[in-house]
């Protein structure tokens, strides 16, 4: 009896955790926290612009939202991942090509 009450919190406790592990997206969290940084980064240094500054920022606030849509029913598939991660890159690049342009704040 003893053995069945283990093995049944046991079975319960796996499926809780990887119920979890698949709504979870820490490395896209990571990520987003990054580029945020880099983004203050070009505000402070003056290499972004006001109007860039908005654009990245739109972008990302889509991102964010994309991610809670994949969330929304409780599994985030592969391919919501890799969408997810795709979108990310190119944000990244966005970054990038903005703080080196020849544009930049007064």
């Amino acid at each position: 009896m003893k053995v069945a009450k283990i093995l049944a919190v046991l079975l319960v406790g796996a499926f809780s955790v990887s119920a979890f592990a698949q709504t979870a997206t820490p490395n896209i969290d990571k990520r987003e926290a990054r580029q945020q940084k880099r983004i203050a980064n070009g505000v402070a240094s003056g290499e972004l612009t006001a109007k860039e500054t908005a654009n990245l920022e739109r972008r990302e606030a889509k991102i964010e939202a994309n991610e809670q849509a994949a969330k929304a029913d409780g599994v985030v598939t592969k391919a919501e991942r890799a969408k997810l991660q795709m979108q990310e890159n190119r944000a990244s690049a966005k970054i990038y090509n903005k703080k080196h342009n020849a544009r930049t704040s007064n």
